[in-house]
């Protein structure tokens, strides 16, 4: 983790025809572009595209896609058109082995429906040879009453007309029977007899291949008509149907015969499954090498896409920002990438001078990029601005163990994080798909910083799951207490522990706080008041910090004016206020000690009448007290017209009376370039000495200087730092109430559950202990960990957004993104194919 980003530089590329592919590894371009390489991109989607549907295959077939330790390198263009006919070839043996294997699955699944449609619709020609004299008589009086019948063939008089008696025989989804029965009465107009029943083995749908229940029907009718009526209603529900036979010797016939036609399916079904699983294994050896080359080839031909080539068409021409650090690295690139394309001329680099402003480059690692995420949340940091993430690192985990402070909490924190740290190689083969999982993953360092400094500002507050630890015994002596108030304690059931009485506080506390304050019944007083002080003492210093910061950036710059006109007038204005009210809290816990607490002023009423200019009839917290606050506020005061009129009035100054010769210097300065590295040179060395620097440089070289829009700027930086910093200070009172609420929700929750189990001291209370210590448990995680943990997160990032950062850092730059193989997206892994 750098103090600030890296020294960024413009740099031209020459990239020689033959081995420009060779040379692209870590590079990003800002130029204008030619497409010349959209074929190669084409062919490179279409491998994606074969490898899409190879993945895809090999997790049907649940087999694992090994990976590499190591990434796979990009191939040589002569070896990818090799690349391309394997995957070719292997699609088309992959298509027709998947056709061969569809369409053994659909006739084995039509033989299966028919075999189960045989063996049903015999019950339906038994049960209705028994009871088909009531059926048609019962249907035939009812649509023709003077219809004669007969018990053996049914209706007669149908017969007597030429009718023939018909079948048909299927099955459909039990989901559209009952509107199929009712369509089927409705247009045959009770000429025909359903009967259907549904399969006990479920069914793939043959369209769909969706499993689901299915039933099996027989409709018998009369006439040619009927039958094609019954036919279309069949055709519009989607019915599978197939022949029935005439009678049972054909029918069991018919199912001999599709049981051996469906033990050969069965058997050629397995041996095609078995060779398709080889093919797609081979391949699953190969497919993780195949997908990372293909990314990298369209990585590379999508940045030659953005080069330009010069006049002879013999070069590519590049324009590409580079650290200036990584600039050999960049040359030694160069010569390996001419030497594998065995390019007769080798590529090279040139440094070039820019205008532009660079990206922002910070070099993080595992342990710092979390914090650095944190950082560019609320905005990336300008080119070469001061970083706040090295200094989050501490303060962050600090800010949020002060409001989360307790020693049990923060163990459990800590054990998770360290375990995800333990095992974070194998967590990151796995890829999980979980958000939420993903997010604590990626924050497993932060984590671990917060539960360690929870378990150090626990041990401050003496506070474990609520309860105190008594490690150092206490500074009370309650033998004491009794001796000296003997009768006191006996005609008072509650009493305020009194520390002047001789014999009984025998000194300061070595560590923390004192565990007999947790049985004290001023105990939430004594607290309140530490935690609000802690809260005001540690906002002050945490803003300071970040005032100070910005300096290192009016220094960087060469805006010397920043220094006296922003920098000095906002530190005066914060430490003279409330600067002085830190100091009188330090003041006070050194002066007065428990023999004085009587007779201790109010802080408060003090830095009140430090801005009324009153007071004089309170005891003073030390002599000259009030001459000393008059000066302070005069101080503050003063500190805001420079902080409003200082930069307007110098800028006009400078742009109105001292243009000459600085002007004529600015120029020459700006465009005085270095032959030797083609970079800008250093100022000149009288620079600094006529006060010439970059910022007034800069705004010097503008033909218009509208001084009313540069004061309505600066009025409003001036009012917004003002009023901020009364606000901000405020605001970090969110330390002492959130550490409050997170105590007394751990006691309430002791209290109410954890409690109850330990109050049964008899044998049942043992196994009644059990379900409430899980209980107990439960809600520490959820309530006290998460919910608790994540509102103390929330609260400690808007602290170093607005209170902190906001004092030096405008995170208004752009993010240097390298060309790196590495930082690639798959679309394969966003499909979780990989």
């Amino acid at each position: 983790m750098v103090f600030r980003s890296e020294e960024m530089c413009l740099a031209q590329l020459f990239l020689q025809s033959g081995s420009e592919y060779d040379c692209i590894s870590e590079l990003g371009d800002v130029s204008s572009f030619q497409r010349r390489f959209v074929s190669e991109i084409k062919r490179c989607e279409e491998m994606e595209r074969i490898l899409g549907y190879l993945l895809r295959e090999i997790q049907k077939a649940n087999i694992a896609v090994p990976e590499e330790d190591e990434s796979p390198l990009a191939p040589p263009p002569r070896q990818v058109l090799e690349i391309m006919e394997q995957l070719q070839r292997l699609e088309m043996e992959l298509s027709e082995v998947a056709r061969n294997k569809e369409k053994l699955q659909r006739n084995l699944l039509e033989l299966t429906e028919y075999t189960h449609m045989l063996k049903i619709t015999r019950t339906f020609i038994h049960s209705r040879s028994r009871v088909r004299s009531h059926l048609h008589e019962s249907r035939c009086y009812e649509e023709f009453p003077t219809m004669e019948t007969d018990s053996v063939t049914g209706c007669t008089g149908m017969q007597r007309l030429g009718a023939k008696l018909g079948f048909v025989s299927g099955l459909i989804q039990r989901v559209k029977v009952e509107a199929f029965e009712r369509m089927l009465w409705r247009v045959c107009k009770g000429y025909t007899i359903l009967s259907y029943a549904e399969v006990d083995e479920n069914l793939a749908d043959l369209d769909t291949g969706e499993i689901s229940k299915s039933v099996v029907f027989l409709i018998s009718y009369w006439g040619d008509q009927i039958g094609q009526k019954v036919q279309k209603i069949c055709d519009c529900y989607h019915c599978h149907l197939y022949p029935h036979p005439e009678n049972d010797e054909e029918r069991a016939d018919v199912l001999d015969s599709l049981r051996t036609r469906i033990q050969d399916l069965n058997n050629v079904l397995h041996r095609t499954e078995d060779y398709l699983r080889q093919v797609l294994q081979k391949a699953s050896e190969s497919a993780y090498t195949w997908v990372v080359q293909v990314k990298k080839m369209k990585a590379i031909y999508h940045i030659l896409n953005l080069c330009s080539f010069d006049v002879t068409n013999k070069c590519l021409i590049a324009e590409v920002w580079c650290p200036v650090s990584d600039l050999a690295n960049l040359r030694g690139a160069l010569e390996e990438g001419s030497r594998k394309g065995d390019a007769t001329v080798p590529s090279f680099v040139n440094r070039i001078p820019s205008t532009d402003t660079p990206p922002t480059l910070l070099r993080t690692n595992k342990f710092t990029s979390g914090f650095q995420s944190i950082v560019e949340a609320y905005g990336v940091g300008d080119y070469r601005e001061v970083s706040p993430a090295p200094y989050t690192i501490i303060t962050f985990p600090f800010l949020f163990a002060v409001m989360f402070g307790d020693l049990g909490h923060g163990m459990v924190m800590s054990l998770f994080a360290l375990w995800m740290v333990l095992t974070e190689k194998k967590q990151k083969k796995k890829r999980s798909n979980n958000e939420i999982w993903t997010t604590f993953f990626n924050g497993r360092y932060i984590i671990l910083m917060m539960g360690l400094f929870s378990v150090y500002t626990g041990l401050i507050y003496n506070d474990c799951f609520s309860k105190s630890v008594n490690i150092f015994g206490s500074a009370w002596s309650v033998k004491a207490m009794f001796t000296n108030q003997n009768k006191t304690l006996r005609t008072n059931a509650l009493l305020t522990l009194d520390p002047n009485i001789s014999g009984v506080f025998s000194g300061p506390y070595p560590f923390g706080i004192d565990p007999i304050w947790n049985m004290a019944v001023n105990r939430l007083s004594f607290l309140n008041s530490y935690k609000m002080k802690m809260s005001v003492v540690v906002g002050v210093i945490h803003m300071s910090f970040g005032v100070v910061l910005s300096v290192f950036n009016h220094l960087h710059f060469r805006q010397k004016c920043n220094v006296y006109l922003l920098f000095l007038p906002e530190l005066l204005f914060l430490l003279s206020l409330f600067g002085y009210l830190v100091f009188m809290i330090f003041y006070k816990w050194l002066a007065f000690g428990a023999r004085d607490s009587s007779r201790a002023p109010s802080i408060l009423i003090h830095f009140i009448n430090m801005f009324v200019m009153q007071g004089k009839d309170i005891t003073p917290l030390y002599p000259g007290q009030t001459g000393l606050q008059i000066f302070l506020v005069v101080i503050a005061m003063l500190s805001v017209p420079v902080l409003l009129l200082g930069k307007p009035i110098y800028l006009y100054w400078l742009f109105r009376g001292g243009k000459g010769l600085r002007r004529r210097r600015g120029y020459e300065r700006v465009r005085r370039v270095s032959e030797d590295d083609n970079s800008i040179a250093p100022p000149y060395e009288d620079d600094e000495e006529e006060g010439l620097d970059e910022m007034t440089i800069r705004e010097a070289l503008p033909k218009e200087f509208d001084f009313a829009d540069v004061l309505l700027h600066q009025a409003i930086h001036t009012i917004e730092y003002c009023l901020g910093c009364i606000s901000n200070t405020a605001s970090y009172l969110r330390l002492w109430a959130l550490s409050l609420a997170h105590a007394q929700l751990s006691e309430v929750l002791w209290g109410m559950v954890m409690h109850l189990g330990l109050r049964i001291t008899t044998r049942v209370g043992v196994v009644f202990l059990v379900p409430v210590f899980g209980l107990f448990a439960a809600l520490t995680v959820s309530i006290l960990l998460v919910m608790e943990g994540l509102s103390a997160f929330l609260h400690a990032l808007r602290l170093h957004w607005v209170e902190f950062q906001n004092k030096f850092y405008h995170g208004t730059g752009v993010k240097f993104v390298p060309f790196d193989f590495s930082l690639l997206p798959s679309v394969f892994e966003q499909d979780g194919l990989l």
